[in-house]
Protein backbone atom coordinates (compact mmCIF):
# COMPACT_ATOMS: atom_id res chain seq x y z
CA UNK A 1 0.00 0.00 0.00
CA UNK A 2 3.20 2.21 0.66
CA UNK A 3 4.15 1.74 -3.32
CA UNK A 4 0.74 2.56 -4.38
CA UNK A 5 0.70 5.64 -2.17
CA UNK A 6 4.43 6.82 -3.39
CA UNK A 7 2.57 5.73 -7.24
CA UNK A 8 -0.06 8.06 -7.02
CA UNK A 9 1.07 11.13 -5.74
CA UNK A 10 4.36 10.30 -8.43
CA UNK A 11 2.12 10.50 -11.02
CA UNK A 12 0.12 13.61 -9.70
CA UNK A 13 2.96 15.98 -9.79
CA UNK A 14 5.65 14.04 -12.33
CA UNK A 15 7.17 17.08 -14.38
CA UNK A 16 8.62 14.62 -17.14
CA UNK A 17 7.85 11.67 -18.94
CA UNK A 18 9.82 9.05 -17.18
CA UNK A 19 8.92 10.21 -13.87
CA UNK A 20 5.52 9.61 -15.05
CA UNK A 21 6.59 6.02 -15.95
CA UNK A 22 8.08 5.71 -12.40
CA UNK A 23 4.42 6.48 -10.70
CA UNK A 24 2.89 3.97 -12.80
CA UNK A 25 5.69 1.25 -11.77
CA UNK A 26 5.36 2.06 -8.37
CA UNK A 27 2.05 1.15 -8.73
CA UNK A 28 2.59 -2.01 -10.23
CA UNK A 29 4.99 -3.25 -7.91
CA UNK A 30 2.81 -2.50 -4.79
CA UNK A 31 -0.16 -4.35 -6.64
CA UNK A 32 2.46 -7.26 -7.36
CA UNK A 33 3.03 -7.09 -3.94
CA UNK A 34 -0.48 -7.09 -2.12
CA UNK A 35 -2.46 -9.39 -4.84
CA UNK A 36 -0.58 -13.00 -3.68
CA UNK A 37 -0.61 -12.93 -0.26
CA UNK A 38 -3.81 -10.93 0.37
CA UNK A 39 -5.41 -13.93 -2.19
CA UNK A 40 -3.93 -16.66 0.72
CA UNK A 41 -5.27 -14.79 3.28
CA UNK A 42 -8.73 -14.35 1.74
CA UNK A 43 -8.81 -18.29 1.40
CA UNK A 44 -7.76 -18.34 5.05
CA UNK A 45 -10.64 -16.47 6.44
CA UNK A 46 -13.51 -18.18 3.81
CA UNK A 47 -14.61 -20.46 6.33
CA UNK A 48 -14.12 -23.25 3.50
CA UNK A 49 -16.48 -21.06 0.85
CA UNK A 50 -12.81 -20.30 -0.95
CA UNK A 51 -15.05 -19.16 -4.34
CA UNK A 52 -17.05 -16.76 -2.14
CA UNK A 53 -14.23 -15.78 -0.22
CA UNK A 54 -11.90 -14.79 -3.70
CA UNK A 55 -14.63 -13.19 -5.29
CA UNK A 56 -15.50 -11.02 -2.42
CA UNK A 57 -11.92 -9.83 -2.06
CA UNK A 58 -11.55 -9.45 -6.15
CA UNK A 59 -14.78 -7.31 -5.97
CA UNK A 60 -13.21 -4.70 -4.01
CA UNK A 61 -10.33 -4.36 -7.06
CA UNK A 62 -12.71 -4.30 -9.98
CA UNK A 63 -14.73 -1.88 -8.25
CA UNK A 64 -12.18 0.43 -7.78
CA UNK A 65 -11.22 -0.25 -11.65
CA UNK A 66 -14.42 0.14 -12.50
CA UNK A 67 -15.12 3.40 -10.71
CA UNK A 68 -11.01 4.85 -12.95
CA UNK A 69 -13.29 6.17 -15.75
CA UNK A 70 -15.22 7.96 -13.73
CA UNK A 71 -12.73 9.28 -11.73
CA UNK A 72 -11.17 10.16 -14.53
CA UNK A 73 -13.89 12.09 -16.37
CA UNK A 74 -15.33 14.29 -13.57
CA UNK A 75 -12.26 14.50 -11.18
CA UNK A 76 -8.93 14.48 -13.64
CA UNK A 77 -10.11 15.63 -16.66
CA UNK A 78 -11.71 18.94 -14.93
CA UNK A 79 -9.52 19.83 -12.05
CA UNK A 80 -6.04 18.82 -13.86
CA UNK A 81 -4.18 15.52 -13.26
CA UNK A 82 -2.63 16.61 -9.59
CA UNK A 83 -6.27 15.88 -8.05
CA UNK A 84 -4.99 12.22 -8.22
CA UNK A 85 -2.85 12.96 -5.62
CA UNK A 86 -6.09 12.73 -3.36
CA UNK A 87 -6.87 9.03 -4.44
CA UNK A 88 -3.40 8.50 -2.27
CA UNK A 89 -5.83 8.68 0.99
CA UNK A 90 -7.38 5.67 -0.12
CA UNK A 91 -4.43 3.60 -0.10
CA UNK A 92 -2.91 5.90 3.24
CA UNK A 93 -6.93 3.96 4.48
CA UNK A 94 -5.92 0.64 3.20
CA UNK A 95 -2.22 0.86 5.71
CA UNK A 96 -4.22 1.58 8.81
CA UNK A 97 -7.08 -0.92 7.80
CA UNK A 98 -4.06 -3.63 6.99
CA UNK A 99 -2.77 -3.18 11.02
CA UNK A 100 -5.69 -4.95 11.99
CA UNK A 101 -5.61 -7.41 9.41
CA UNK A 102 -2.10 -8.45 10.59
CA UNK A 103 -3.04 -8.55 14.02
CA UNK A 104 -6.02 -11.17 12.82
CA UNK A 105 -3.38 -13.18 10.59
CA UNK A 106 -0.60 -13.67 13.76
CA UNK A 107 -3.09 -14.77 15.88
CA UNK A 108 -4.91 -16.99 13.54
CA UNK A 109 -2.24 -18.71 11.53
CA UNK A 110 -0.99 -21.13 13.99
CA UNK A 111 -4.32 -23.24 14.99
CA UNK A 112 -5.19 -23.44 11.23
CA UNK A 113 -1.88 -24.42 10.45
CA UNK A 114 -2.55 -26.84 13.28
CA UNK A 115 -5.76 -28.18 11.85
CA UNK A 116 -4.75 -28.20 8.76
CA UNK A 117 -2.04 -31.09 9.12
CA UNK A 118 -4.29 -33.13 11.51
CA UNK A 119 -7.54 -32.86 9.38
CA UNK A 120 -6.79 -32.57 5.77
CA UNK A 121 -7.43 -35.45 3.30
CA UNK A 122 -5.96 -35.78 -0.23
CA UNK A 123 -6.56 -36.77 -3.38
CA UNK A 124 -3.59 -37.90 -5.18
CA UNK A 125 -3.59 -36.60 -8.63
CA UNK A 126 -0.75 -37.89 -11.11
CA UNK A 127 2.11 -34.98 -11.05
CA UNK A 128 1.89 -34.71 -15.07
CA UNK A 129 -2.41 -34.38 -14.74
CA UNK A 130 -1.03 -31.57 -12.32
CA UNK A 131 1.27 -29.75 -14.97
CA UNK A 132 -1.48 -30.17 -17.29
CA UNK A 133 -3.87 -29.08 -15.46
CA UNK A 134 -1.87 -25.91 -14.62
CA UNK A 135 -0.97 -25.35 -18.41
CA UNK A 136 -4.94 -25.36 -18.96
CA UNK A 137 -5.37 -22.64 -16.75
CA UNK A 138 -2.58 -20.29 -17.74
CA UNK A 139 -3.85 -20.59 -20.98
CA UNK A 140 -6.66 -19.38 -19.94
CA UNK A 141 -5.69 -16.40 -18.49
CA UNK A 142 -4.03 -15.52 -21.21
CA UNK A 143 -7.33 -15.71 -23.05
CA UNK A 144 -8.76 -13.80 -20.38
CA UNK A 145 -6.75 -10.84 -19.71
CA UNK A 146 -5.49 -10.54 -23.44
CA UNK A 147 -8.78 -9.96 -24.68
CA UNK A 148 -9.71 -7.43 -21.38
CA UNK A 149 -6.65 -5.72 -22.19
CA UNK A 150 -8.15 -4.76 -25.64
CA UNK A 151 -11.23 -3.50 -23.61
CA UNK A 152 -9.22 -1.19 -20.80
CA UNK A 153 -6.14 0.17 -23.25
CA UNK A 154 -8.39 0.63 -26.07
CA UNK A 155 -12.14 0.52 -25.53
CA UNK A 156 -12.76 4.50 -24.95
CA UNK A 157 -10.45 5.28 -28.74
CA UNK A 158 -12.59 2.36 -30.41
CA UNK A 159 -16.18 4.34 -29.18
CA UNK A 160 -14.49 7.91 -30.19
CA UNK A 161 -13.21 6.33 -33.24
CA UNK A 162 -16.06 4.40 -34.47
CA UNK A 163 -19.36 6.46 -33.53
CA UNK A 164 -17.05 10.01 -32.82
CA UNK A 165 -18.44 9.79 -29.18
CA UNK A 166 -16.72 12.52 -26.92
CA UNK A 167 -13.94 11.72 -24.14
CA UNK A 168 -16.47 12.26 -21.09
CA UNK A 169 -19.13 9.83 -22.73
CA UNK A 170 -16.68 6.89 -23.62
CA UNK A 171 -14.99 6.86 -20.34
CA UNK A 172 -19.15 6.24 -19.15
CA UNK A 173 -19.24 3.32 -21.58
CA UNK A 174 -15.58 1.91 -20.14
CA UNK A 175 -17.13 2.55 -16.91
CA UNK A 176 -20.69 0.40 -17.61
CA UNK A 177 -18.04 -2.64 -19.01
CA UNK A 178 -16.01 -2.36 -15.85
CA UNK A 179 -19.09 -2.58 -13.75
CA UNK A 180 -20.40 -5.39 -15.06
CA UNK A 181 -17.10 -6.59 -14.70
CA UNK A 182 -17.51 -6.31 -10.88
CA UNK A 183 -20.46 -8.00 -10.71
CA UNK A 184 -18.94 -10.92 -12.81
CA UNK A 185 -16.08 -11.70 -10.64
CA UNK A 186 -18.79 -11.89 -7.55
CA UNK A 187 -20.95 -13.60 -8.94
CA UNK A 188 -18.38 -16.15 -10.11
CA UNK A 189 -17.10 -17.74 -6.86
CA UNK A 190 -20.31 -18.69 -5.19
CA UNK A 191 -21.41 -20.10 -8.43
CA UNK A 192 -18.20 -22.14 -8.26
CA UNK A 193 -18.57 -23.75 -4.69
CA UNK A 194 -22.19 -24.56 -5.52
CA UNK A 195 -21.87 -26.37 -8.80
CA UNK A 196 -17.95 -26.20 -9.31
CA UNK A 197 -15.13 -24.64 -10.38
CA UNK A 198 -15.16 -26.26 -14.03
CA UNK A 199 -18.97 -25.20 -14.86
CA UNK A 200 -18.15 -22.16 -14.24
CA UNK A 201 -14.60 -21.78 -16.52
CA UNK A 202 -16.80 -23.71 -19.02
CA UNK A 203 -19.35 -21.10 -19.36
CA UNK A 204 -17.26 -18.20 -18.55
CA UNK A 205 -14.77 -18.02 -21.24
CA UNK A 206 -16.11 -20.13 -23.62
CA UNK A 207 -19.79 -18.81 -23.02
CA UNK A 208 -18.73 -15.15 -24.31
CA UNK A 209 -17.76 -16.36 -27.53
CA UNK A 210 -21.08 -15.13 -29.60
CA UNK A 211 -20.71 -11.48 -27.83
CA UNK A 212 -17.25 -11.19 -28.38
CA UNK A 213 -17.57 -12.38 -32.15
CA UNK A 214 -20.60 -9.64 -32.85
CA UNK A 215 -19.01 -6.88 -30.76
CA UNK A 216 -17.50 -5.59 -33.99
CA UNK A 217 -19.82 -5.33 -36.61
CA UNK A 218 -23.07 -4.04 -34.65
CA UNK A 219 -23.84 -0.25 -33.64
CA UNK A 220 -23.86 1.66 -30.24
CA UNK A 221 -26.49 0.50 -28.46
CA UNK A 222 -25.89 -3.06 -29.19
CA UNK A 223 -21.92 -2.27 -28.13
CA UNK A 224 -23.20 -1.27 -24.46
CA UNK A 225 -25.28 -3.95 -24.46
CA UNK A 226 -22.87 -6.38 -25.39
CA UNK A 227 -20.39 -5.11 -23.10
CA UNK A 228 -22.89 -5.52 -20.46
CA UNK A 229 -23.00 -9.35 -21.28
CA UNK A 230 -18.79 -9.60 -22.19
CA UNK A 231 -17.85 -7.83 -19.13
CA UNK A 232 -20.42 -10.28 -16.81
CA UNK A 233 -19.64 -13.05 -18.31
CA UNK A 234 -15.87 -13.22 -18.86
CA UNK A 235 -15.13 -11.55 -15.28
CA UNK A 236 -16.55 -14.23 -13.47
CA UNK A 237 -14.06 -17.01 -14.73
CA UNK A 238 -10.71 -15.71 -12.86
CA UNK A 239 -11.78 -16.22 -8.94
CA UNK A 240 -12.65 -20.18 -10.09
CA UNK A 241 -9.39 -20.26 -12.02
CA UNK A 242 -7.89 -19.26 -8.86
CA UNK A 243 -9.21 -20.93 -6.55
CA UNK A 244 -8.73 -24.03 -9.11
CA UNK A 245 -5.45 -23.72 -9.25
CA UNK A 246 -5.26 -23.61 -5.50
CA UNK A 247 -6.51 -26.62 -4.65
CA UNK A 248 -4.37 -28.45 -7.55
CA UNK A 249 -1.27 -27.59 -5.72
CA UNK A 250 -2.49 -27.27 -2.02
CA UNK A 251 -0.20 -25.84 0.49
CA UNK A 252 1.00 -23.91 -1.97
CA UNK A 253 -1.38 -21.38 -1.79
CA UNK A 254 0.79 -18.15 -2.23
CA UNK A 255 2.77 -19.29 -5.19
CA UNK A 256 -0.17 -20.18 -7.03
CA UNK A 257 -1.71 -16.67 -6.34
CA UNK A 258 1.53 -14.91 -7.48
CA UNK A 259 1.57 -16.92 -10.28
CA UNK A 260 -1.62 -16.43 -11.98
CA UNK A 261 -1.79 -12.56 -10.26
CA UNK A 262 1.25 -12.01 -11.88
CA UNK A 263 0.05 -13.72 -15.41
CA UNK A 264 -3.16 -11.71 -15.12
CA UNK A 265 -1.20 -8.24 -14.50
CA UNK A 266 1.75 -9.26 -17.12
CA UNK A 267 -0.59 -10.48 -19.96
CA UNK A 268 -2.76 -7.49 -19.61
CA UNK A 269 0.66 -5.26 -20.18
CA UNK A 270 1.85 -7.21 -22.99
CA UNK A 271 -1.83 -7.24 -24.32
CA UNK A 272 -1.77 -3.20 -24.45
CA UNK A 273 1.24 -3.15 -25.94
CA UNK A 274 1.23 -5.43 -28.87
CA UNK A 275 -2.94 -4.74 -29.18
CA UNK A 276 -1.51 -0.59 -29.91
CA UNK A 277 1.31 -1.99 -32.31
CA UNK A 278 -1.06 -3.69 -34.17
CA UNK A 279 -3.66 -1.32 -34.08
CA UNK A 280 -1.08 1.53 -35.88
CA UNK A 281 -0.43 -1.17 -38.20
CA UNK A 282 -3.83 -1.63 -39.33
CA UNK A 283 -6.83 -0.02 -37.32
CA UNK A 284 -8.38 -0.31 -33.58
CA UNK A 285 -11.47 -1.79 -35.31
CA UNK A 286 -9.55 -4.61 -37.00
CA UNK A 287 -7.79 -5.36 -33.54
CA UNK A 288 -11.48 -5.88 -31.79
CA UNK A 289 -12.05 -8.45 -34.80
CA UNK A 290 -8.97 -10.49 -34.40
CA UNK A 291 -9.62 -10.51 -30.52
CA UNK A 292 -13.23 -11.78 -30.39
CA UNK A 293 -11.38 -14.87 -31.36
CA UNK A 294 -9.43 -15.17 -28.04
CA UNK A 295 -12.39 -17.15 -26.20
CA UNK A 296 -12.34 -19.80 -28.29
CA UNK A 297 -9.08 -20.63 -26.27
CA UNK A 298 -11.75 -21.89 -23.60
CA UNK A 299 -12.26 -25.42 -25.77
CA UNK A 300 -8.84 -26.22 -23.80
CA UNK A 301 -10.96 -26.53 -20.47
CA UNK A 302 -12.11 -29.74 -21.73
CA UNK A 303 -8.46 -31.21 -20.45
CA UNK A 304 -8.99 -29.91 -17.12
CA UNK A 305 -9.88 -33.25 -14.67
CA UNK A 306 -13.28 -33.90 -13.76
CA UNK A 307 -12.56 -33.98 -9.87
CA UNK A 308 -15.15 -31.48 -9.33
CA UNK A 309 -17.95 -33.78 -7.86
CA UNK A 310 -16.71 -32.23 -4.71
CA UNK A 311 -15.82 -28.86 -5.79
CA UNK A 312 -14.08 -28.40 -2.48
CA UNK A 313 -11.50 -31.35 -2.48
CA UNK A 314 -10.71 -31.42 -6.17
CA UNK A 315 -7.13 -32.45 -6.48
CA UNK A 316 -5.30 -32.35 -3.17
CA UNK A 317 -1.50 -33.04 -5.03
CA UNK A 318 1.14 -34.25 -2.54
Amino acid sequence: MACSLLGMVTLAFAPSFPLLLAGAACLGIGSSIFHPESARLARLASGGAHGFAQSFFQVGGNVGSALGPLAAAFVVLPQGRDSLAWFALAALLGMFILVGVGRWYKGVVPSRATKSRTSESHVILAPSQVRRAMAVLIALIFSKFFYLASITSYYIFYLMHRFNLPTETAQIYLFVFLAAGAAGVFIGGPVGDRFGRKKVIWGSILGVLPFTLALPYVGLTATLILGIFIGLILSSAFSAILVYGQELMPGRVGMVSGLFFGLAFGMGGIGAAVLGELADWTSIEFVYRICSFLPMIGLLTAFLPNAEDSPAAICRHR
